[in-house]
């Protein structure tokens, strides 16, 4: 990966968590590139994939698309704007704690600003607390509810604080 992809990922995640700092905002859900464009178009600021939305587009039910596919969908998002994204990551394709470090790093390196780590186990929810300390290996923030992770950049004021 070349200095211009890294410059342009790390202003996406500022834009990013500059947008979390200072309050709500929409985050629609395209799942393909001309959904994508549109969006950006009618002046979204950001944007986050769809599994679902993805899966279905192909056929298939949600959660039946595999980490290796999902990561070229994000690559190919990410490509066809210069929009923050934050990924739709289902579970993080992962039951280890290490097994999921690798997989947010592999997501990161897609030019994802953000992504989501839902807090299911197979058809049921599972307790916050389950979800936490897996997403906690990464290095990445963790919420109370849902696992959100955004990637450190280099910044002169010290670095950002947990979510609340």
């Amino acid at each position: 990966m070349n200095q211009d992809h890294h410059a342009r990922f790390a202003a996406r995640r500022l834009a990013f968590q500059a947008m979390h700092d200072s309050g709500f905002f929409a985050l629609p859900n395209p799942w393909d590139n001309g959904g994508v464009r549109c969006l950006e178009r009618l002046g979204f600021r950001a944007l986050a994939s769809t599994n679902a939305g993805y899966a279905w587009s192909l056929g298939v039910n949600d959660r039946e698309v595999g980490l290796e596919r999902m990561l070229d969908h994000l690559r190919h998002l990410c490509e066809a704007t210069d929009l923050p994204i934050n990924a739709d990551f289902e579970s993080g394709y992962a039951d280890e704690p290490d097994e999921l470090a690798a997989n947010v790093a592999r997501a990161a390196a897609t030019g994802v600003a953000g992504l989501s780590i839902e807090d299911l186990a197979g058809d049921h929810l599972t307790s916050s607390s389950s979800v936490a300390p897996r997403g906690s290996s990464s290095g990445a923030t963790t919420s109370t509810t849902r696992w959100r992770a955004w990637w450190p950049t280099p910044k002169p004021a010290p670095t950002a604080s947990p979510l609340p």
